[in-house]
């Protein structure tokens, strides 16, 4: 591993652990010409997926397109980038777990609606309107009517006391 600072293909691994995840391996390292430490992350690497796009198109799976959808559906909602990252990493497991090499992109948005709507109601309808390409308020409002069901249901239940929503 070449050290980040003094670009030395020199080091020694000083401390070894699990990632948060539990899917990678931590690794501290320390560059023996300069001294100085490096934090270093291990992945296995993953068979390749490919998402097949509306068109048929195939493309290779790639996790930035669905962080980057998700940081626009979350902006200025209480949703940390760690929060998001999880749903990345879950909604990818699956993919890869249901899918041999191939899933239609459909599976991945829904995956990702799903994921969205026991997070952060408000960042669900924005991620939707854009995945299924509400055109006018209407849809907006097919899609709210469950979620808006289900909440004047508990309002019932509780007396008026449900809390706002999100």
């Amino acid at each position: 591993m070449r050290c980040p600072y003094c670009k030395a293909d020199n080091d020694r691994v000083v401390d070894t652990r699990s990632a948060a995840d539990s899917f990678s391996i931590r690794r501290r390292r320390q560059c023996v010409p300069c001294g100085r430490r490096f934090t270093t992350y291990e992945k296995v690497e993953a068979a390749s997926l490919f998402v097949i796009k509306k068109d048929g198109l195939r493309i290779a799976f790639d996790r930035e397109k669905i962080c980057d959808g998700l940081f626009r559906a979350c902006h200025k909602r209480p949703v940390s980038k760690e929060q998001v990252e999880s749903i990345v990493d879950r909604v990818e497991r699956q993919c890869g777990e249901a899918f041999d090499r191939e899933v239609p992109t459909s599976m991945i948005g829904n995956l990702v609606m799903r994921e969205l709507r026991n997070l952060d109601q408000v960042a669900y309808v924005r991620f939707a309107s854009v995945y299924r390409e509400f055109k006018d308020v209407s849809q907006f409002l097919e899609e709210l009517r469950p979620m808006l069901e289900k909440h004047m249901k508990l309002e019932d239940e509780n007396g008026g006391e449900v809390g706002r929503a999100q």
